[in-house]
């Protein structure tokens, strides 16, 4: 994959504008996004520390970068394409360097008196559980990063077919066919529920 500097400038030629105009901008367009970017990050992560990551690299980026927006074009899906990207750099990153856990010390601390049972609590459940319900969280989860990633653009952050075209970088015949399999997934998953819980 292109490297974002290289993708976002060659998508728009930059303007120039000076520093105040350019914190101006970023303040009005991309700071009220704040709480959407951490949303899809969560979502995409699935993991508190590394979705506060992905935000602050995310926005040191759209920061740096603000001079290429396009105004008059959809912040919130340049801004999410640059989260999308970020995530998958780092993905791949982690992919070829793995971290290392140290078990001993983890086993240490939870045989402590400083251990609180209340903190092995999963954070996904008390994040979405006010959104949607705890089974539909789950098997949202548990999807295919790829299909999790339209069904979050989609049908919770509601992004045009066009809009998740350019935020992830796919033809929109792809978006659409990657968008009914996702769909039917998770249908299939929460029909297993059902049948596993309801009868």
């Amino acid at each position: 994959m292109e490297n974002l500097e290289e993708l976002i400038v060659e998508e728009t030629p930059a303007v120039i504008i000076n520093d105040a105009e350019k914190e101006a901008l970023f303040a009005k367009l991309f700071l009220p996004l704040l709480d959407a970017a951490y949303n899809f990050a969560f979502r995409l992560t699935l993991n508190e520390s590394d979705a506060q990551d992905l935000v602050q690299d995310t926005f040191l980026k759209a920061y740096r970068f603000c001079n290429s927006f396009q105004i008059g074009t959809n912040a919130k899906a340049w801004l999410f394409r640059i989260l999308k990207n970020s995530f998958i750099n780092e993905y791949r990153r982690k992919q070829k360097n793995p971290s290392t856990v140290d078990y001993q010390e983890i086993e240490q601390f939870y045989n402590s008196d400083e251990a609180d049972v209340k903190m092995t609590t999963d954070l996904r459940v008390e994040v979405l559980q006010d959104m949607i319900g705890d089974e539909v969280a789950n098997a949202l989860n548990s999807l295919d990063i790829d299909f999790r990633t339209v069904i979050i653009l989609c049908d919770i952050e509601g992004f045009t077919y066009e809009e998740m075209s350019k935020i992830l970088d796919i033809p929109i015949g792809t978006v659409r066919s990657r968008l009914h399999r996702a769909r039917n997934v998770l249908k299939e998953k929460l029909k297993n529920y059902a049948k596993k819980y309801y009868g």
